[in-house]
């Protein structure tokens, strides 16, 4: 048994270090994260005891069943056969078997099985609510990785490139070609991109953090992504927010678990006016007892459970006739619960609606942006470069240089960070559609 446990554990850490140096996709996150999210586990429990729940409304139908067993000594003075009083001692044991069955409870039962049934399904609804938000929560965060790694990839590559400037500028002063300011000035820029690139590797970190800690992973070493194609991210064709919105309010859980709401609510009304209704339960039993008299001699005790045994069987009525109110108090604040719940619903839609539309005009301005900064980064590469030329010849000051790089880099990253919402906001307005939130 240790030789399994312990090949086992060594299969699990073997297999967590595979997990760790091989790139994860972002359907591989989605996937891991939806059987690892703590939150979502939360709601999977959530839905377990709402089955319980709905089977213990089933058991009500079912009939009582119990069975009681007693022992009385008495001891003094008492009664006699005779009418008299006598010391003595007596003893009294008894056995009994009681059973009841509901046949009706102002449809409280019915009623109360379709409202657990009715959770079971907002339960079910809110799970699948708690999935789809740890997909789009992944999502951002696979996309913050995307964005952050471009980051750094230009923050490194500016920063190699200015260590060769430095280089160039150094062989020039040793020349006699330029002063030492220059080369100070230089070394000031390197620091500054050193600077950048600790920076962009911290915030890169920091993502990746965020990431893996929705997987519930317990380390962030050694994990990375895959790199998707996102030259197309700006050409998608976008549908209408009504358009997207008619199909995603028939399909979101959280539109299904609101009108579940309302469902449920309405039985609970009809459940709180039962209670004007009588209630009518069928009961029925046997039992059997033994006595004993220090002063009599006893019949032997099968003798006696024989000759006492009895059995019973009764309908019990209950017609509720004033209840101080608390019947009609109930059925109004079932009734306020209906309002609130309705409200609930047409809620829930106007966020959806808010939020589609939030999505697709993001998604409209990301396009545009995408657009935009690819010639804006274009342009002012060029303009940096054509700087850093005139600075290698000294027709160009650092400062010229300087405000050219700074440019670049600031568009560079708004183009990058365009990209990678134009693909974002183009994927999630299909998440909206009930596709797959991949690319």
């Amino acid at each position: 048994m240790r030789k399994i446990i312990i090949s086992l554990a060594l299969l699990l850490a073997a297999t967590a270090a595979y997990a760790q140096n091989v790139p994860w996709s972002l359907a591989d996150c989605i996937n891991y994260a939806l059987d690892h999210n703590l939150t979502v586990k939360q709601s999977g429990l959530a839905v377990e005891q709402r089955e319980i729940e709905l089977d213990n409304a089933k058991s009500r139908r079912l009939p009582g069943l119990s069975a009681s067993a007693g022992e009385n000594l008495s001891f003094g003075r008492g009664l006699t056969a005779d009418n008299t009083y006598s010391n003595s001692n007596t003893t009294s044991t008894s056995f009994s078997l009681g059973g009841e069955i509901p046949i009706f409870q102002g449809f409280d039962i019915n009623n109360g099985i379709k409202i657990s049934r009715l959770n079971l399904e907002a339960a079910t609804a809110d799970l699948e609510k708690a999935r789809d938000d740890i997909r789009v929560a992944v999502a951002q965060a696979y996309v913050q990785i995307l964005y952050n790694q471009e980051l750094l990839k230009v923050a490194s590559q500016q920063c190699e490139h200015d260590a060769q400037l430095l280089d160039q500028i150094k062989e020039r002063y040793n020349a006699g070609k330029v002063s030492s300011a220059e080369v100070s000035a230089q070394q000031a820029t390197l620091a500054q991109s050193r600077q950048s690139e600790i920076q962009a590797q911290g915030n890169l970190s920091i993502s990746v953090l965020e990431l893996t800690q929705l997987l519930e992973l317990s380390s962030p070493e050694g994990f990375a992504i895959v790199t998707p194609d996102v030259s197309e991210a700006g050409n998608a064709l976008l549908m209408r927010p009504e358009a997207i919105f008619a199909e995603a309010v028939e399909i979101k859980p959280a539109v299904e678990s609101a009108k579940i709401g309302v469902e449920s609510a309405k039985l609970a009304v009809d459940r709180a006016k039962g209670g004007y209704l009588p209630s009518l339960s069928l009961s029925g039993g046997l039992g059997t007892n033994f006595y004993t008299n220090s002063k009599v001699q006893s019949v032997s005790f099968g003798e006696q459970l024989r000759n006492n045994f009895s059995q019973y069987v009764g309908l019990s009525l209950n017609i509720p006739i004033f209840q101080r109110f608390s019947v009609r108090n109930q059925v109004r604040g079932a009734q306020v619960s209906l309002q609130g719940q309705q409200l609930n619903l047409e809620n829930v839609k106007k966020s959806l609606y808010k939020e589609i539309q939030q999505a697709y005009y993001n998604a409209l301005n990301s396009q545009a942006r995408y657009s935009g900064s690819a010639q804006t980064a274009l342009s002012a590469k060029e303009h940096y470069e054509m700087t850093e030329e005139k600075y290698k010849v000294g027709k160009a000051g650092i400062a010229d240089y300087n405000d050219a790089r700074n440019s670049w880099l600031r568009a560079e990253s708004e183009h990058i960070q365009a990209r990678f919402q134009c693909l974002y906001q183009t994927k999630l307005l299909d998440f909206y559609r009930g596709k797959e939130l991949n690319f």
